[in-house]
């Protein structure tokens, strides 16, 4: 029996052990659909209500379970619509494998004018990925996917994408030769070097003589389950831990050394020796480097070379998986508390002393941690209140935090949280959002409907793009406003068009119930939290405040007294 490239294609998905597909049917898809359709007891099939979902739903999917999250959608618009998902998740270092159809393999180029055609599809889809392909041939459709899924699962963590066109899907097997050499090339990518212990025997030696030696983590340490050697390095050698944005949960909030970039703004003053881990390091706004002071010494590990180079001043660079080099550094480095148990209670009091003064935001972040179960999932956005969480929202475990990456894409969150809650196993997900950042994506109320998905969506609802306001106040003056004011629906009434629940909190006691509330609930419901202006969290975001942001005087902090550098 000849298989088609759509029963290839169904094939091949299950032998990669893939069992949930984010997906939109259309007619370029078909004979995979169908194909789909026989396999359904193996691979299930959830279909959102716009293609830009799919590929935030992988993304969810990918940091709430560890699995890879798949997503199909049809060539042209689909991939377009696709790509803003694509590039979060290319972002936060998340292993999303992108399915697309294409046109006639015939017309590929050509400018026909074929259904769905764009110029460069394939080169879109390579600006977004780390590794791409396309399959002309229904033999090659196995073997590609097998390669893509090398490639993803090989050194940093990022989406592929596979391209089949619609007659390749049809064609059965056989009916054409295929020369698969190149899949067989791609399913081996090169392995990392061997951990050079030369190497790590010198960081250690840094460590060990350092006055006070820091530890700043990124997603990486995360992305490769890297937290228990982590603590374990952490605390033979009593190391603070700054986290940043993408390293929440690689070190839970309860544990003394773990601080929040507020707190390592104290700690990087003092730092002689700072070891960066899975991280890039970088100013969200402009080519430099999070943190640089004459006199400090920066070591950098990380998985990708890139990550190693300038503008960084890297003493030491070692490419390697965060969790093998941490563990050897764990077993390398002395015993000592070079940041006393005193020093680090202190620096997390100072730090919470300063965020305890941005209210309301604070008042909500506490109801909300307070309601939600510790293994539950938190989805962030970018809204007032959760800029601040980036900094005050505790964290206890791995997978247990969401936010954007440096994409920053506005409206991400409610699509991503319904992709962490197929991958939750049943936890419960809080996602927040703004009013403006909602109307990205409201429709898919529908899809945590059918789906019965465990979601708390919180909309803070201030009538404005917040954020766009504030900043156009602060850098052009009070009364210099445009394009900031939103027309929104009712939204209580939305949701119930939706048959969701829904319920307004005036105010944080209120919201802390309505989410307790939820939890009793078996799919989703929506919160709107009604507010007004914010005050600006921003002078306390980031090692450094961005430029032009105000920072009060924070007073004299534990580490004050010991000598600078």
């Amino acid at each position: 029996m000849a298989f088609t490239g759509g029963q290839m294609l169904a094939a091949s998905l299950i032998e990669q052990n893939v069992d949930t597909l984010f997906m939109i049917p259309g007619v370029q898809l078909d004979w995979a659909v169908d194909a789909l359709r026989e396999r359904q007891d193996q691979i299930s099939l959830v279909v959102p209500r716009h293609e830009q979902a799919t590929t935030y739903m992988a993304d969810g999917y990918y940091r709430a379970s560890g699995k890879p999250g798949v997503a199909m959608v049809v060539p042209g618009p689909g991939v377009l619509n696709a790509g803003a998902g694509l590039a979060t998740a290319y972002a936060a270092n998340s292993k999303v494998v992108l399915l697309s159809g294409n046109v006639h393999s015939h017309g590929i180029g050509a400018g026909y004018g074929l259904l769905h055609e764009i110029k460069d599809q394939t080169g879109l889809i390579a600006g977004l990925t780390k590794w791409n392909a396309r399959a002309d041939d229904p033999a090659q459709i196995g073997p590609a996917i097998a390669a893509a899924f090398a490639q993803m699962n090989a050194g940093r963590p990022r989406p592929v994408g596979i391209e089949v066109s619609h007659d390749v899907l049809e064609a059965r097997v056989g009916e054409a030769g295929s020369d698969t050499s190149a899949w067989r090339d791609a399913m081996h990518p090169a392995a990392l070097p061997p951990l050079d212990m030369e190497v790590i025997g010198r960081i250690a030696r840094a460590i060990d003589e350092a006055r006070l030696p820091a530890l700043y983590v990124g997603g990486g340490v995360l992305s490769a389950n890297a937290s228990e050697a982590l603590a374990r390095l952490a605390h033979k050698a009593g190391i603070p831990v700054v986290l940043s944005d993408n390293g929440l949960g690689a070190l839970s909030d309860r544990d003394p050394l773990a601080m929040n970039t507020l707190a390592g703004r104290a700690v990087f003053e003092h730092a002689d020796v700072v070891i960066v881990v899975g991280s890039r390091f970088m100013n969200a706004l402009h080519p430099s480097p999070s943190w640089s002071a004459a006199g400090t010494r920066f070591i950098h590990i990380n998985i990708d070379a890139d990550d190693l180079r300038a503008p960084r001043r890297a003493a030491i660079a070692l490419q390697a998986d965060a969790a093998v080099a941490l563990d050897a550094l764990a077993d390398a480095v002395k015993p000592r508390e070079a940041l006393t148990q005193a020093e680090a209670r202190g620096l997390k009091e100072w730090a919470q002393a300063q965020i305890d003064r941005v209210t309301p935001q604070i008042d909500y972040i506490r109801a909300m941690r307070a309601a939600l179960p510790e293994d539950g999932v938190f989805v962030n956005e970018l809204t007032q209140v959760g800029y601040l969480s980036r900094v005050a929202f505790p964290v206890y475990s791995p997978r247990t935090y969401i936010g954007p990456g440096y994409q920053g894409t506005l409206g991400y969150g409610f699509p991503t949280a319904l992709g962490a809650a197929v991958g939750a196993g049943g936890r419960r997900v809080l996602s927040i959002t703004g009013d403006g950042g909602f109307g990205w994506n409201l429709q898919e109320l529908a899809t945590a409907r059918r789906y019965n998905l465990p979601v708390t969506l919180v909309v803070f609802n201030d009538g404005h793009f917040g954020n766009v306001r504030a900043i156009q106040k602060r850098v052009f003056g009070p009364e210099k406003q445009v394009a900031v004011e939103l027309q929104n629906p009712d939204f209580l009434t939305l949701a119930k068009a939706f048959g969701v629940p829904g319920v307004r909190a005036n105010n944080a006691a209120e919201l802390q119930a309505a989410i307790t509330e939820s939890l009793g609930e078996n799919g989703p419901v929506l919160i709107e939290a009604p507010v007004g202006e914010m005050p600006s969290p921003w002078h306390l975001m980031r090692l450094q405040p961005m430029p032009g942001v105000k920072v009060p005087d924070a007073g004299p902090h534990p580490l004050s007294s010991r000598a600078g550098l």
